[in-house]
């Protein structure tokens, strides 16, 4: 076997196209997430908690006295907690949409398929009858 025949043959294995999407889907889901947090949840955190803004929370490595994160960078080094903040608040809304996701489908997979109607019963195996008559044959 050539070695692009078996590269060919590992590209198009099903676990190999299946991953791709998931990374695909994952990166534009990842997308959406970041949106909602920065663009939805974070000017509602801010709101409530006074004008809050966690992306220029900084602290200059360098002696910076910028105002702003993107300043500051562009003089130094700068220890960017605020953006810490936000990113694992990204993490943890999708970690929780991802739970929700999976344990919904566990509950889906979970559900038993419909019971047949208990109006007779199942027909008796064919060997079990051989041996019930060659039970009432003995007994005459």
């Amino acid at each position: 076997m050539s070695f692009f025949s078996e590269f060919k043959e590992f590209a198009v294995k099903g676990n190999v196209v299946d991953l791709a999407v998931g990374v695909i889907i994952g990166g534009a889901f990842g997308k959406i997430v970041d949106s909602l947090v920065g663009d939805v949840i974070m000017p509602v955190v801010s709101k409530i908690f006074g004008g809050l803004d966690f992306s220029n929370y900084f602290i200059p490595l360098a002696g910076q006295t910028a105002t702003t994160l993107a300043e500051a960078k562009k003089a130094g080094a700068v220890l960017a907690y605020g953006s810490f903040i936000t990113v694992s608040l990204n993490f943890i809304i999708l970690a929780f949409v991802i739970f929700l996701m999976i344990k919904q489908i566990n509950r889906l997979k979970r559900e038993p398929a419909a019971a047949p109607a208990p109006s007779e019963p199942p027909p008796t195996p064919e060997d079990i009858q051989l041996l019930r008559e060659i039970r009432d044959s003995l007994k005459r």
